[in-house]
């Protein structure tokens, strides 16, 4: 019986000791840990102010609403994307305006945004999608001469550099996810932070009901608060993050290599000459879509879990349909359609990772060589 490769694995050992001592502490809700998450974070992204939340989402609704975006307001959302993205901007009221993306880095695409840019546009949303970087420098120039607000989701990007620069250092805010499946995890949680002191003070003050003195409640807002329990299982994670990033990018380098042979039938991830990618996935696309089910499957009969991201771009889904979008983003809709993602996780042994390889090429060759 083959062993069974998964998609996504967490990697938790000295994390458990950090949690029993807070779980023996007494203090599990929010409390000092979360305190020192937050600085612990912020100086390693190379920002000055952090605050830790209850997950990615509510960390993009809050960024938004704190920025003073709202009712009426545009904003501009890559079409490929984890919805998220694009349902934080419908929560504060706003209105997501989808933008295509790059086919190489399935990264917003700039050409497209500055078209889409109206009177109406109030700032962007620079997903750093599978762990690569978006161009923040020319986001950060267009933000800057169209006086926008640049935010950057960096939830599948923890650790990842444009120009030797942590992403989530660039824009007026940015968010991080802390899911199980993420580079780092909290088990759910997530983060803003900023160079902007009345940013995070604010989320810090909506994250708790807007409570300004014990029952005294000045704003409205709500429980998004993150337990010590959590922070303190961040805290491990960050302090091993960059070598297990390094894993990840091994991991890929070693697959690229493996899978060389393919390029006739898959493209395999980029990277720009300016970009650390961190691979919170490896993405790789089948030329031919119509075999990638076919793929898929022979996979994950032979012990290897994939998975597609996303097989819907943002204006296809069904929500989004029903509030009357209908405007169709090349790029977004074509990469829906041939995206596949593999298993690079730190977990993986170099035995595993062979066995990867091995397998795609040997169901690339089953399923994409043969007459329909």
């Amino acid at each position: 019986m083959f062993k069974r490769i998964k998609l996504f694995e967490p990697v938790i050992d000295d994390d458990v000791e950090a949690v029993v001592n807070v779980l023996r502490s007494g203090w599990i809700a929010h409390g000092p840990e979360v305190e020192l998450f937050e600085m612990e974070f912020a100086e390693y992204i190379g920002v000055s102010y952090a605050a830790a939340v209850a997950n990615g989402t509510i960390a993009l609704m809050l960024a938004l609403k704190v920025l003073g975006i709202g009712q009426g307001d545009e904003v501009l959302v890559p079409d490929y994307t984890f919805i998220a993205t694009a349902t934080a901007v419908l929560m504060v009221g706003a209105i997501p305006r989808f933008v295509d993306v790059e086919y190489t880095t399935f990264n917003i695409d700039i050409n497209d945004l500055q078209e889409k840019i109206t009177n109406r546009t109030k700032a962007i949303i620079a997903v750093h999608l599978f762990g690569h970087p978006a161009d923040v420098k020319a986001l950060q120039d267009i933000a800057k001469d169209r006086k926008l607000l640049l935010i950057e989701d960096a939830a599948q990007a923890h650790g990842a550099e444009a120009w030797n620069q942590k992403v989530g250092s660039f824009g007026d805010a940015a968010i991080f996810s802390f899911y199980a499946t993420k580079n780092m995890t909290t088990g759910e949680g997530g983060m803003v932070i900023s160079n902007n002191r009345n940013v995070i003070e604010k989320v810090k003050l909506l994250r708790n009901h807007g409570q300004v003195a014990r029952y005294v409640h000045a704003e409205l807002g709500g429980n998004y608060r993150m337990t010590s329990i959590q922070a303190a299982l961040g805290r491990v994670q960050l302090k091993k993050l960059d070598r297990l990033n390094n894993i990840r990018r091994n991991n890929a380098k070693k697959l690229n290599t493996r899978l060389s042979c393919l390029r006739e039938y898959i493209e395999l991830p980029y990277e720009l000459p300016w970009a650390k990618h961190v691979y919170h996935v490896y993405a790789i696309k089948i030329k031919r879509a119509e075999y990638r089910e076919c793929v898929q499957k022979c996979l994950d009969s032979n012990g290897v879990e994939t998975a597609i991201h996303y097989p819907l771009p943002l204006h296809l889904q069904p929500l989004f349909q029903s509030l009357g979008y209908h405007t169709c983003c090349e790029n977004a809709l074509k990469l829906s359609k041939c995206e596949l993602s593999l298993p690079i996780h730190p977990r993986l042994s170099n035995e595993d990772v062979e066995y990867i390889g091995t397998t795609l090429i040997s169901c690339i060759m089953d399923c994409c060589t043969i007459e329909r």
